[in-house]
């Protein structure tokens, strides 16, 4: 558990200590960044503030996303609220 919870907070930790550049994304890089983690190098979030955009990104529905899209950003949301429980200490971290 303690093992789990280290990589974790590290990788958070990475995430955070990256330079973020200001610069503004197209719509669709936006849905790139969010959907497939690519064309997002310069832009670094929070784990609440991704938790925010993806429930966002949910609200839009069908009118934007494909449902295979919806479940995946849906499936992302989870992976993330997860992991901000882990760190906080709601939920245990495997090993």
């Amino acid at each position: 558990m303690k093992k789990m919870a280290m990589v974790i907070m590290a990788a958070f930790a990475l995430a955070v200590a990256v330079p973020a550049i200001s610069a503004e994304m197209s719509k669709e890089e936006k849905d790139q960044c969010l959907l497939a983690s690519k064309n997002c190098a310069n832009e670094v979030d929070s784990i609440q503030k991704k938790m925010k955009r993806l429930n966002a990104e949910i609200k839009k529905g069908k009118k934007v996303y494909s449902a295979e899209e919806i479940k995946k950003l849906n499936s992302k949301l989870k992976e993330a609220e997860d992991m901000l429980d882990v760190l906080l200490g709601l939920k245990g971290g495997g090993n």
